[in-house]
């Protein structure tokens, strides 16, 4: 699903109303229908409704909202904030079919003072602003919107959270955002629906298709996806019934340390449920037993040091290769990792403490070799590539750094984002909180390997590893719960992912 800006959303909306042919009170009209299907599957009858609708189209879905409940027997109140001189065309019109169509009480609000009494219990429809607004929200609308926030009542937003920006909100004012706990964006997300800092603003979002012509959203450029399981089945290899493990890639896992030797097993089994033919693991000696007891399955190269990392070859018998997992970063381990980087040629994902190194020798940045895969939290991130002051302003830093250094950026986070030498985004959009938990990105790591050995284009093999990852933690919370999650259950639900995203389950 692309992700658009806002002033490209206006575009396509314009082509579809002359193209279609369809007039934009009609596309209203379907906008508004399906806010009403959405609404009617989850709230009764008895909720109190109340709908605050501004003077623009935003304000006019939520008019056609309202006629379409009151008609369905559900009692609407709306409260129209009277901030401007006018009022557009389709708002009039909806405004006029409310008024002929059904006895819903339409009040006007001049002051603040004029704002109702509103309980918990009750469900707001925010229909204030939508995506088209430029500036920071001022006046009596900053008031309203305040003091909806102060309400408790459950917010339901039309396309955006009035007052949030569709991209950049870092020189927005906070205070006066809509704190949605439901936004129902239509056709597409919004690109600040990405970051942390607005799921305050966002609540749960849920995107509503409005027939957009398809035409003109294939033509239209734009860096920024979201990943969907259709695209993902579209990038699986399928196997053939005369393939044997050497069709699918032998990885070297390097890793481990002294008491660290958990991250490497995790990434070994992750690899290996993944679909590599083989993998091996590139150890400290004191881990070798624990690895071939634990995974028996994989193979393991013992370095000639007991505790660390401290020299590594890279073979022609390899077909791709991972490291960072509980590798520690002792002096010994910066150097092996920079000789290791040198001598590299193959498909290459760099995770943890290989990140932590680079941090410590960003100048190494240089010879990292093309395309290889990165996977930084926010934290390692900021260690390598600077600080930044909001998750839009990280994500143009992310794209420059991919650009910069020729290498493909898997920033984890709830919408993990991948980014290229080309200046794409992939947002992903599988994944749960439950997933916070140690080794989690070890598991990752490994699927990541296991792709890359098995011939994935890189780019692909880290938007498909990140999706199945966040895949296969969303059908092993649902065994358990979010605070019972380990790592552990993401690997022994990646057969699931599988058969998930292939309709096989």
């Amino acid at each position: 699903m692309k992700i658009f800006r806002s002033g490209q959303i206006r575009l396509i909306d314009e082509f579809t109303i002359k193209n279609e042919p369809i007039s934009s009170i009609d596309l209203m009209e379907r906008a508004a229908s399906k806010l009403f299907e959405w609404y009617t599957e989850r709230f009764p009858r008895s909720c109190r409704i109340l709908i605050f609708a501004g003077p623009g189209n935003n304000g006019g879905d939520g008019l056609a909202l309202v006629r379409m409940l009151a008609k369905d027997r559900y009692q609407p109140e709306v409260f129209f904030l009277n901030i401007s001189d006018t009022t557009s065309v389709d708002w009039k019109i909806n405004r006029g079919r409310l008024e002929k169509e059904t006895s819903v009480p339409f009040s006007a609000i001049d002051t603040i003072d004029q704002f109702p009494l509103i309980s918990s219990d009750d469900v707001i429809i925010d229909a204030i602003f939508g995506s088209g607004l430029s500036r920071p929200v001022t006046g009596l609308a900053a008031e309203i919107i305040q003091q909806i926030n102060k309400t408790g009542g459950t917010v339901i937003s039309v396309d955006i959270p009035s007052g949030l920006f569709g991209e950049d909100n870092s020189r927005n004012d906070p205070e006066n955002i809509i704190r949605a706990d439901f936004t129902l964006s239509f056709q597409f997300p919004k690109l600040s629906f990405m970051f942390r800092e607005n799921e305050i603003f966002t609540g749960d979002w849920s995107v509503l298709p409005i027939g957009l012509d398809q035409r003109v959203i294939f033509n239209t450029e734009t860096p920024y996806e979201l990943v969907e399981k259709a695209y993902i089945a579209s990038l699986l290899k399928k196997r053939n019934k005369f393939d044997h493990k050497g069709n699918f890639g032998h990885g070297l896992l390097i890793g481990g340390s002294y008491g660290k030797m958990g991250a490497v097993i995790m990434g070994a089994k992750a690899a290996l449920r993944t679909g590599a033919g083989l993998i091996s693991c590139h150890v400290p000696a004191c881990g070798n037993l624990a690895l071939q007891i634990a995974v028996s399955e994989a193979m393991v190269i013992s370095d000639k040091s007991g505790k660390y990392i401290t020299g590594i070859s890279s073979p022609d018998i390899f077909d791709a290769f991972g490291i960072g997992p509980g590798m520690g970063t002792v002096r010994e381990s910066h150097g092996a990792l920079y000789q290791f980087l040198v001598n590299c040629k193959k498909p290459l994902v760099i995770d943890a403490d290989a990140l932590n190194i680079l941090s410590a020798n960003r100048e190494w940045l240089s010879i990292i070799p093309e395309k290889c895969i990165l996977t930084p939290h926010p934290k390692e991130f900021e260690r390598l590539a600077g600080k930044t002051e909001s998750g839009y302003a990280r994500l143009e830093k992310q794209i420059e750094f991919s650009q910069k250094h020729n290498c493909i950026v898997v920033l984890k986070s709830a919408h993990t984002s991948v980014s290229t030498p080309a200046g794409d985004v992939w947002f992903n959009s599988t994944g749960n909180p439950g997933m916070a938990t140690a080794g989690a990105g070890d598991v990752l790591t490994g699927m990541i390997l296991s792709l890359l050995a098995q011939g994935y284009d890189p780019a692909d093999a880290a938007v498909t590893g990140v999706f199945l990852h966040g895949l296969a933690g969303d059908i092993a919370a649902v065994k358990s719960c979010y605070e019972s999650l380990i790592a552990s259950d993401i690997i022994d639900s990646i057969s699931d992912a599988f058969r998930r995203i292939r309709g096989q389950d």
